[in-house]
Parts: structure tokens; C-alpha cells; sequence
């Protein structure tokens, strides 16, 4: 009897948490990726520049591998690309605006042109082995966003990709919610739909209203404007310049990366930019307060960004002054709330008028919220549903909106990275977990440093560090200088002289004791100093400071 054939969907990253979005879709002797993101490092995590995902599971399997469909141009969506070219050389299938955003990260690693890009639309369907990815319009906090039908041997798979259902967008049409509803009455095997809002009843509002709500600031404002958002977010970044042409500004960009995705989307065609408004950074002493709107990174509080850096006086170009406007457009994302809250804080420390979303409807999100989710489910109509994009509670609490929609409780999974969904045309389990995880990038590091790095930075930042310092004879052990002990993060030295001085005295007994006891190992030697100055320090301050032996043989 021939074996059946099973459709495996694995997710590698963006299950219970935010970011790094990464799904495997494997059928027979076929893989293709869906997106491949990156996600901001936690507090457990310090000197992390970015984490992604671990594509293991993909480089063991990279002759099924048959290429990279994404979804949208955000960086929990991309922004891993250029660590998985490294690994695999796929093709890459993605809207104009997603490429080109693309484009811009595979140039400063280098990889643009041993890369093959294809350009697709919404309607065009690609085969990849035995896939045939369709591609579906929708709305999202960025141009070009698609949905996906992915048509297999077992059925056909819709997934959402980041959207939300905005009747009035910025630029472009409405999401083909008929393709949708035509979908589902042909049957769908499976949705997996974006789950981020879904604790947000109703519907999430168009990205007109902000730009209303802009309009009625600029309109009462003789001061200098400072617009923080994301700068993936072309459709509020047109906006913004749209309010500085009507109210005669100048419009001056700062961040490397708005500038990178204004130049792409307006080359592109996806932003209409005025002529002369744009002036460079350098130029913005030349007008006076009420002729200027600086739009800007930082909305997320990150420490090396524009307005992180205006904040805190460290910019080279900006200074904030009594008076100034900054309006940050954007929300939290879960994790950055403490950041962004001391920028804020120090801004208006500096005299300047902040407006953030807590205050004002300056920010509208890109994603659905329940009567959007609801409208989905009822088009597409899914034998199975699988909540994806979001943290454990979204995946919980969609499962439950599309209980509620009538769906069975045995036909919805809750899956986990690493954990892959099979499917038949009449079955849906999920399988034996495969390798899966975070690997962390860090300055050049990719995946060197691991929990014992973490666990080790993590105690030096909280207990700091004891060097002991030691020359012994190499003949017969004795000590011909030292013990020297040197402090960092731990106590002043020079506030704790007794300390130090005493610290000094214990790591001596310890050494002469192992001398006595004929002890001429470094390891014994090593951890004999340990116990005895952790001990000590330990009893003198109730503190665990990293204790580092070095010993010098002469």
C-alpha cells in the first residue's frame, strides 16, 4: 500500500512570539520558505544586535529547497534574507516595493548580484515544484503587501500575511476580499491568518484618519515639526510630506533607513514627493521653525536611532529645542514600552511638545482586529485553521474566534516553532518536532554567541567581575608575585581599600594551601581561588561577582 503523502507546514519563527516570521512549506521532495525575518533582541539578551531565525532544518534539506516567497517589505519579513542567502542560494519572489527593499540590504552585504529576484503582482501565481503560490492583494502598514493561496496536492492553503481590510487606502485598492470568497467556495484546506489584533474588538481604522489628525497639527503649529514613525511606513511618511506641502514646509529626512525606503518607494513610483520639498539634513538652519517637518526613525525607542540620539543631544544635526513638535506615530511593539518611554520623558525634559498614542489617534495599526479576522474566516471557509503571528495568548485567543465563528475545536491548531503541521485532505496533526530556534547576531558574530555567552554578560552586567592575578615558579609551585586583585563592576577600589586588601590576604591562604598540599594543577589551583575568594565576597557584601583566576608560570 503506497504510503500517503503529507503536506508539512513548519514554522520556524513568529509563533509565540513577535518577528523573525519564517514558515516551511514541504510536500514530497519539495520546500518553499515563506518570508524571513528578523526579531529585536529581549532584556535577557545584552549586546545582541538581532535575532533570527535557525534554518538547520533547511540547510540538511536545501536540495528540496526551491526558493523565498514574501510577503511584504517589513524587517520581522526580510530582514534575515541576507543571513539565508549566505547559507542557501534561492531564488527570491516578492511585489516591486518588497524587492526593492530587498535590493537595498542584499547591496550592503554584497549578495545583489549573485541573487536571483522575480517580480510578481497580485494574480500572478508561480510553481514552484509542486506548489503553485498564488499571490492576492491586500492592505497593510506598507505598500505592496500579499496574501497567499498556495496550491498543493492535498488542497489549498491561504495564508493572510500581515493585513488588515482599509476601504480607503492610501494608495492602491481595497483587499480582494472577492478572491478571497472564491476561495473559500472551491474549498480550502487551511487558513492561517495573522492573529497580532485579534485581541482589538471592531475594525481597525483606515490610515486616512491619521492623516486628519495630522492635518489638524501642522494646521495650528508655528513651531518646528518632528515626525517619528517606522520607516517601512511609506503610505504615513506620504502623508506627512502631503501636510508639510499643503502648510508650506520643507521636509528634511533623518535615519539611514527612512532615507533607504523613501528613495526606493518614490523611484519606485509608490510615493509621490513634490518638488523641492525634500531638503538634506545639513540644510535645516537655513529655515525658520515654522518652514520645517523632520520625519525620523526612532519610534520604537532604539537606542542608536535619530531621535533616541536627539533626545539625548547626541545627533549631530538636530538639536531639540523649547518649543518643537515631536510627534511619535507609531505603537509599542511588545517589549520596547520602557525604551520608548524614556525617550519620550527626555523630550520633554528638553522643552519640546510630545504627542504619542496614548494621547492622540496619531497611529493606526496594519493589522485586523476581530470583525476583520471574523469576515476572513467566514470567506474562506477552512476544513482547518491554524492562528499564526503573534505571542501564545493571539494564537489562544484567535483559536477561540473561530470556535465562536462555529469551526470545531479538533480542526484548529496551535502550533510552535519547530513543531511541524501535517495535513491530508482530511487530517491535520502535528508531527515529531524539528531543529529550530534563535541564533543572534552580533557586530560580524553570526550564532556565536549562545546561552553561555548570554549567561556570562548577564552576570557581568548584574554582579560584575574579580580578576585574581597570580606569578608562580614553575619548578616548585611557590608564589613569586601576587596575588593581585582587580575589580570592575563590582566595588570602587578605591572606596574599598579593606576589601580589596583582605580579598588579597584570602586568595594568598588559598594558594599557599594548595602549595602545601602539593596542588601544581592549574584547575585545582584555578578552583581552589574560586571557592575560597566567592566565599568571602559572597559573606563581606551578600554579592556573586564573576571571579576570573589567572595564573602566569615562570
Amino acid at each position: 500500500m503506497a504510503k500517503i503523502q503529507k503536506l508539512k507546514i513548519i514554522p520556524l519563527g513568529g509563533l509565540n512570539e513577535i518577528g523573525k516570521n519564517m514558515t516551511v512549506f514541504e510536500f514530497g521532495n519539495d520546500i518553499f520558505v515563506l518570508d524571513c525575518g528578523m526579531a529585536f533582541p529581549d532584556e535577557t539578551m545584552p549586546g545582541i544586535d538581532t535575532v533570527i531565525p535557525d534554518i538547520s532544518y533547511l540547510t540538511k534539506n536545501k536540495h528540496k529547497v526551491r526558493g523565498i516567497v514574501i510577503t511584504h517589505g517589513h524587517e520581522d519579513h526580510i530582514g534575515a534574507i541576507p543571513y539565508f542567502l549566505k547559507e542557501l542560494n534561492v531564488p527570491i519572489y516578492g511585489t516591486r516595493l518588497t524587492l526593492g527593499l530587498v535590493e537595498v540590504k542584499l547591496k550592503e552585504f554584497n549578495l545583489l548580484s549573485k541573487t536571483k529576484l522575480h517580480r510578481v503582482k497580485a494574480g500572478d501565481t508561480v510553481k514552484l515544484g509542486s506548489f503553485k503560490v498564488e499571490f492576492i492583494h491586500t492592505n497593510h502598514s506598507i505598500a505592496g503587501a500579499v496574501a497567499l493561496a498556495i496550491h498543493t496536492p492535498v488542497g489549498t492553503v491561504v495564508h493572510t500575511g500581515d493585513f488588515k481590510v482599509d476601504s480607503t487606502p492610501i494608495e492602491g485598492e481595497m483587499i480582494d476580499l472577492a478572491r478571497f470568497g472564491e476561495l473559500g467556495r472551491r474549498g480550502v484546506l487551511a487558513l492561517m491568518s495573522d492573529s497580532t489584533n485579534v485581541e482589538r474588538a471592531g475594525f481597525t481604522m483606515s490610515e486616512r484618519t491619521v492623516g486628519d489628525t495630522l492635518d489638524e497639527y501642522f494646521r495650528n503649529c508655528r513651531s518646528r515639526i518632528i515626525v517619528a514613525t517606522f520607516a517601512s511606513n511609506i503610505h504615513r511618511v506620504q502623508q506627512i510630506i502631503n501636510c508639510a506641502s499643503r502648510y508650506g514646509r520643507r521636509v528634511a529626512i533623518s535615519g539611514r533607513s527612512m532615507e533607504n525606503v523613501v528613495e526606493v518607494a518614490s523611484t519606485l513610483g509608490y510615493m509621490k514627493i513634490p518638488e523641492k520639498i525634500l531638503i538634506p539634513i545639513d540644510d535645516i538652519k537655513k529655515y525658520k521653525p515654522h518652514q520645517l517637518v523632520i520625519i525620523t526613525t526612532g519610534s520604537q525607542g532604539e537606542a542608536m536611532s535619530a531621535l533616541s540620539r536627539m533626545a539625548f543631544s547626541d545627533h549631530r544635526k538636530v538639536e531639540i529645542t523649547k518649543g518643537d513638535l515631536v510627534i511619535v506615530s507609531a505603537s509599542p511593539i511588545p517589549g520596547n514600552e520602557k525604551a520608548i518611554s524614556t525617550v519620550i520623558n527626555e523630550l520633554f525634559k528638553k522643552g519640546a511638545d510630545v504627542v504619542y498614542k496614548s494621547l492622540e489617534n496619531i497611529h493606526v495599526s496594519g493589522h485586523a482586529c476581530q470583525e476583520e479576522l471574523k469576515l476572513i474566516l467566514s470567506l474562506v471557509k477552512p476544513k482547518f485553521f491554524v492562528p499564526v503571528h503573534g505571542e501564545f495568548r493571539h494564537l489562544k485567543q484567535h483559536a477561540a474566534l473561530a470556535e465562536k465563528m462555529g469551526m470545531k475545536q479538533k480542526n484548529i491548531i496551535v502550533g510552535d516553532v519547530g513543531k511541524p503541521i501535517e495535513l491530508t485532505n482530511t487530517t491535520c496533526k502535528l508531527g515529531a518536532a524539528v531543529p529550530a530556534g534563535a541564533v543572534l547576531i552580533d557586530g560580524l558574530g553570526v550564532g556565536d554567541v549562545g546561552n553561555i555567552v548570554l549567561r556570562d554578560r548577564k552576570h557581568l552586567a548584574e554582579d560584575g567581575i574579580i580578576v585574581v592575578v597570580v606569578t608562580m615558579a614553575k619548578a616548585d609551585g611557590s608564589i613569586l608575585s601576587g596575588p593581585d586583585v582587580i575589580s570592575r563592576g563590582f566595588v570602587y577600589v578605591r572606596e574599598s581599600v579593606d576589601l580589596m586588601d583582605e580579598a588579597k590576604t584570602v586568595a594568598k591562604k588559598a594558594l599557599e594551601k594548595c602549595v602545601d598540599n602539593n596542588k601544581k594543577d592549574w584547575a585545582s589551583i584555578k578552583s581552589s581561588l574560586k571557592s575560597s575568594m566567592g566565599d568571602f565576597v559572597y559573606a563581606k557584601t551578600k554579592r556573586k561577582p564573576m571571579i576570573l583566576p589567572i595564573i602566569m608560570e615562570v
